[in-house]
């Protein structure tokens, strides 16, 4: 392959429409796309993708059923203790971005737990979106921005993309190469508004319970075909 994205973002959908096309519990479906996570790293470590930013739980997700979000919270938090040893063992680096103060304690404790332990692995570099909206992120990073300008300490004259990019939750993160949306739905969800300005977009009908490493070695097939000009020609 000729070329390898170096971050690859990903709007997992479709877990709650495979469940309910085999008639079981959505939450089963949540547990499926758990194990496509899973598959999702071990091909970006196979392939050297250095980043994987993963849509995993949206600041609209909230208005779900307390069922579901408790079911989801509930799974999170397994997650984050079951996969802990594997992550060490293949030298992954897990980052969360998002609201986060809006998580369970528990999973809030887990979470910097485990990005505390994985700081110096240097493999794959896992990002979790959680209770992430990309409006409630630009609108944070202006607010800081608003604020040094109240303060005096910041002229408007000097806020510039790259300042503002400095105050968003993936400061010292590079930007999506390419952006993969499964379920077939042809939208971005509220998702790295930001960072995906000028991110190759790749939408499958497959949903993600079912997206494997076929799937993927699909995507960056398409990926590789493609010539990125980022509006210069």
């Amino acid at each position: 392959m000729s070329r390898i994205p170096n971050h690859v973002a990903i709007i997992m959908d479709g877990n709650g429409r495979w469940a309910r096309q085999k008639g079981i519990l959505r939450a089963k479906g949540h547990e499926e796309g758990g194990r496509s996570v899973q598959a999702a790293i071990d091909f970006c470590l196979e392939k050297g993708i250095k980043w994987l930013t993963l849509y995993a739980f949206s600041t609209e997700n909230w208005g779900r059923s307390q069922m579901e979000v408790s079911a989801l919270m509930g799974m999170l938090e397994k997650y984050l203790v079951e996969r802990l040893p594997e992550m060490q063992k293949k030298n992954v680096r897990l980052y969360a971005i998002g609201e986060l103060y809006m998580l369970p304690e528990k999973c809030r404790n887990l979470l910097q737990q485990n990005i505390e332990a994985t700081k110096n692995n240097t493999g794959v570099n896992v990002v979790l979106a959680l209770s992430y909206g990309s409006r409630q992120e630009i609108t944070h990073a202006a607010r800081q921005l608003a604020n040094q300008v109240k303060a005096g300490s910041l002229e408007p004259a000097d806020i510039t993309p790259e300042l503002l990019a400095q105050h968003l939750y993936t400061v010292g993160m590079p930007d999506p190469d390419l952006l993969i949306r499964t379920s077939g739905e042809l939208r971005i969800s509220n998702y790295l508004l930001w960072q995906i300005s000028y991110a190759e977009i790749y939408v499958t009908d497959v949903l993600w319970p079912d997206f494997g490493a076929s799937e993927f070695e699909q995507a960056l097939e398409e990926y590789a075909r493609r010539e990125r000009r980022y509006g210069k020609r």
